[in-house]
């Protein structure tokens, strides 16, 4: 079976139900340059009444659904029910959420040869954006006194 590169999730909320699909062209950018790959796709809402649901693609409307399906996604089901039911849960009435599963085929190689050296990944975190953000205001502020 082939190796693949680390496999990242995220799950991007949609304050008042807002999504209409304006991030597949970005992610389809990133899959055409086989920058990631992505595995699983889903789909989570709550209505104004609180009550949850998770979504298939072919529940989404056409406009949505025909960006993300010339994405090559694989839907492998790697999101149980309970995992769709639990960010659907969680979620503010109003509101709906993507998760996804993506392989980062750019880092397939070097993760395979930590691996082959007999490294074990032991920790790994994303700084926020507005952190980062933050402190390259401050370095640039600093820089210009």
């Amino acid at each position: 079976m082939e190796e693949i590169g680390p496999v990242d999730y995220a799950i991007i909320v949609f304050p008042g139900n807002r999504f209409r699909g304006e991030i597949a062209p970005a992610i389809a950018d990133l899959v055409d340059d086989g920058t990631i790959r992505i595995i699983d796709i889903a789909f989570v809402g709550k209505d104004a009444d609180g009550t949850a649901v998770a979504m298939e693609l072919t529940e989404l409307d056409p406009d949505v659904q025909e960006g993300l399906e010339s994405l090559g996604i694989e839907v492998t089901g790697l999101f149980s029910d309970e995992d769709l039911m639990g960010a659907a849960d969680a979620l503010e009435p109003n509101s709906s959420a993507a998760l996804l599963i993506w392989e980062n085929v750019w880092a397939r190689n070097v993760a395979q040869a930590m691996r082959d050296a007999g490294g074990v990944m032991v920790a790994f975190e994303r700084i926020p954006h507005d952190v980062v953000q933050e402190a390259r205001e401050l370095a640039l502020e600093a820089a210009k006194a």
